[in-house]
């Protein structure tokens, strides 16, 4: 389905050549894949690494493209959208527009657009970059089940991704996984420091810290039993873990957690509210 398609890029930074090179890998030809960013020095980066063609601003030819990802910062998507506004097609159903831009909401999108697009909000995760991305997708009622099939596509580029219902789930989205990869290397943090005062090497610390997150993850995810029942197996009352975990819930740890990322969904939200003033 993607190779047939093109696509155009507004910025070029670290999650747009994630998504790039994950198209490319797919088999999406590198010379139908256009570039917006302004700094030159990205654009000579783009061109050279990933063979794509890479400009300063919006054209014609860019605006033709069948998918459009606004890869900007949050506080520059306004500005962004009314440079691609004048070389969005006027009528018809316009371009497939997905936006990887966090709390900028799907309403907020299609005012600043002209009406001119098909919307999907998308919240991609750092692990992208290593092609271990989980990216939450929504969009209004109506995208047709080919256009979700396309921006599903391209978020599978990159690792995997979930369908939710509208921004408010997106924020959640967005506190769950979009912020989540600092949450794991705030606890490899620690585990690094714990290795450290226990007499271990930075070297020997940070492998085991991060080793046990991969495998931990991965057991998760692979197996069919409830993560709780996976906690309870490594547990025996009396010994270490039990030890460690009763330490942990003493210092009220899941509960601290927990609010964390209701801090982090409503902040969301709030961004939103204030980038989508008029």
């Amino acid at each position: 389905m993607l190779e047939t398609l093109t696509f155009g890029f507004l910025g070029g930074g670290n999650m747009a050549t994630a998504l790039i090179g994950g198209l490319i890998a797919r088999g999406v030809p590198a010379g139908s894949i256009r570039v917006v960013d302004p700094f030159a020095d990205a654009q000579q980066r783009l061109a050279r690494d990933l063979g794509v063609h890479a400009s300063g601003a919006p054209d014609a030819a860019f605006g033709a493209s069948d998918v459009l990802v606004l890869a900007v910062k949050p506080q520059q998507f306004r500005e962004a959208a009314a440079s691609l506004l004048p070389y969005l097609p006027a009528s018809g159903a316009g371009n497939l527009v997905i936006s990887v831009a966090a709390g900028i909401r799907l309403q907020d999108m299609q005012r600043w657009l002209g009406g001119r697009a098909r919307l999907v909000r998308a919240m991609p995760n750092t692990p992208a970059l290593s092609g271990m991305g989980m990216t939450g997708l929504a969009s209004p009622a109506g995208l047709s089940a080919q256009d979700r099939a396309i921006a599903t596509a391209v978020a599978e580029a990159v690792g995997k991704c979930a369908w939710v219902d509208g921004d408010d789930q997106i924020d959640a989205v967005t506190a769950i996984s979009g912020s989540g990869p600092a949450y794991v290397f705030f606890f490899i943090e620690a585990m690094e420091r714990a290795a450290a005062e226990l007499g271990l090497s930075a070297r020997q610390g940070r492998e085991l810290a991060v080793q046990t997150f991969l495998g931990a993850a991965t057991l998760a995810g692979e197996s069919p039993e409830a993560v709780s029942t996976l906690r309870e197996r490594v547990t025996s009352k009396g010994g270490t873990t039990y030890a460690a975990l009763t330490a942990m819930q003493g210092a009220g740890i899941a509960d601290a957690f927990v609010r964390a990322m209701h801090a982090a969904a409503a902040r969301g939200k709030e961004m939103g509210e204030e980038f989508g003033k008029d």
